[in-house]
This record gives C-alpha cells, sequence and structure tokens, in this order.
C-alpha cells in the first residue's frame, strides 16, 4: 500500500494498527522520496544470550549420564 503523507495524517492511527495486525507494510511518499512503515519483530531474550563454552565435558557425556541417585522424587 502506497500512501501520501496527507493521507497518513488524516488516518495515521488506523493505518498503524492495520501495519500491526497484519505486519502487511505501508509505503509513505514525501516529497518525491518513499517512506515504510514496517512491523519490527522484537527478539526474545533468549536470543540475545551470549553464548559461552562453560561445560568441561563433552555434551554426550551429560546426556548418558545416570542422575537416579540424585533424584528424590519429589
Amino acid at each position: 500500500m502506497v500512501l501520501t503523507a496527507s493521507k497518513l495524517r488524516q488516518d495515521v492511527y488506523r493505518i498503524l494498527d492495520r501495519v500491526a495486525d497484519t505486519g502487511a507494510p505501508v509505503e509513505v511518499t514525501r516529497r518525491g522520496k518513499r517512506l515504510r512503515i514496517s512491523l519490527v519483530e522484537a527478539s526474545s531474550k533468549l536470543s540475545r544470550l551470549k553464548r559461552r563454552k562453560i561445560l568441561k565435558v563433552p555434551l554426550d557425556e551429560i546426556v548418558r549420564m545416570d542422575w537416579s541417585s540424585e533424584w528424590t522424587g519429589r
């Protein structure tokens, strides 16, 4: 969808809600240039974590460890 700046000004909240609901970007023409209003997905906290190598054993050993002596059944 391409709009003029005047049309955007008239319906700014409705247009912003449409972009937020559908994810479809809207382009606005202003002084011969095109601007885009689009949805930016926030990244999850998990994806922003820095990967660290802190294990001192191979992962296969951890998976195959017998934890039954540690289990209390609570």
